[in-house]
């Protein structure tokens, strides 16, 4: 049965501990598990204890994954969670870590859809898409309802495709007879996000 040889504050992360066994490191723990688990040097690794270390090492390589993929772009909870999954980490120790981001405020689906709406909208992506898209990022659809009836409450009536964008589509459609320009027009707002009255007043004027 091994022992506790060290606890060395991790240079990486300072919230963490290097945990030494028979003068090897053996686990990266957060500090406050150290604590809970009565960790001093000296002690003997039981197999209970060891357990507990391995789960509280799961949950700092799971969090400090997500902190990464934070630091990179914000994500849905659902969105993270699958690709921390995805990264090889254990289900309960994802299942920890989204707790403790969302208790942080680091995990904000209701945020993160208001943020993606006027992200989206500004790229010339309509609601359908903006829908479609977070959607596929596992938001709550109440979260997706809110953020967009915001986005359009402010713009005051149903956004238009941006006319720059459309008009680039339409000169590299020029040489198709009309009929068939318009509909693949349309077709391309579409897969944008912008159908109904609106899409086809823009490819009114320009087709």
């Amino acid at each position: 049965m091994g022992r506790v040889t060290g606890l060395d504050p991790d240079p990486r992360r300072p919230a963490a501990v290097r945990v030494h066994e028979d003068g090897a490191h053996a686990f990266t723990v957060a500090r406050e598990a150290a604590a809970r688990l009565g960790l001093v040097v000296g002690r003997e690794l039981d197999l209970g204890l060891r357990h507990a270390l391995q789960e509280a090492a799961d949950t700092e390589a799971a969090l400090r994954a997500a902190l990464r993929l934070l630091g990179a772009r914000a994500h849905a909870v659902a969105e993270l969670g699958r690709r921390l999954g995805r990264k090889g980490h254990q289900p309960a120790a994802v299942q920890a870590v989204l707790e403790r981001l969302a208790a942080d405020g680091l995990l904000d689906d209701a945020a993160f859809a208001r943020s993606f709406v006027e992200r989206g909208a500004g790229r010339g992506r309509g609601p359908a898409r903006l829908r479609r898209d977070l959607l596929a990022r596992g938001v709550a659809r109440a979260d997706i309802d809110a953020a967009l009836g915001a986005w359009l409450a402010r713009s005051g009536e149903e956004p238009a495709p941006p006319r720059e964008l459309l008009e680039r589509r339409a000169r590299a459609l020029a040489g198709l007879p009309a009929p068939m320009r318009r509909r693949r027009l349309l077709a391309f707002l579409a897969r944008r996000g912008y159908r109904g009255a609106a899409a086809r007043r823009a490819v009114a004027q320009v087709a």
